[in-house]
């Protein structure tokens, strides 16, 4: 005998149309197809569809759109999967848009063969997220320069300029003729 609950039946049929399937491409080959790149020309092939997304990309929905020298932008449509427990997009997809584009902010900066690593990421919370708030961006731009290490910021904001979320990073710079 099954017993059933009086709205459950709904509840359930509602939640078969809750699933998310995606692929991505190996992000090592897109890393190698991408060696002698400069770190803006590897990012501006990224975002054309010349060199494959990272997987990050295809987990999350955040995909990069302008890259300038010092400058990107990441875009992301919240959805219901970004969702955390009371409701509203979980503070860690702030965090990695934010850090995503403090460090590719920085890695538009490099000559081909360094990179960057972050090693800091200070995140102040604005407002939250629903999936009602429509597309957000996330501008990253580089406020320091150096041998070393690399300073860089991001907001998120909405269509309307309204400020959701920014971001201070720190990023380590690895020179290619440095051991």
């Amino acid at each position: 005998m099954t017993e059933t609950v009086e709205g459950v039946d709904d509840a359930a049929a509602a939640d078969a149309d809750r699933t998310r399937t995606y692929s991505w491409s190996d992000p090592l080959a897109s890393f190698a197809e991408g060696a002698g790149l400069s770190g803006i020309e590897y990012l501006r092939a990224m975002a054309e569809g010349r060199i494959p997304w990272p997987p990050i990309a295809a987990t999350t929905g955040i995909y990069l759109g302008d890259v300038e020298e010092g400058r990107v932008v990441f875009t992301l449509t919240p959805q219901e999967f970004h969702y955390n427990p009371i409701g509203s997009v979980h503070g860690g997809v702030f965090a990695t848009m934010l850090d995503s584009s403090c460090g590719c902010a920085v890695q538009s900066l490099l000559p081909a063969g360094d990179y960057y690593t972050s090693l800091d990421l200070s995140v102040k919370f604005v407002r939250g997220m629903t999936k009602d708030t429509g597309e957000v961006q996330c501008i990253g731009t580089v406020t320091h320069m150096g041998r070393r290490t690399a300073l860089a910021e991001a907001r998120i904001v909405d269509g309307n300029g309204k400020l959701y979320a920014t971001a201070t990073s720190t990023c380590m710079i690895f020179r290619a003729g440095d051991k």
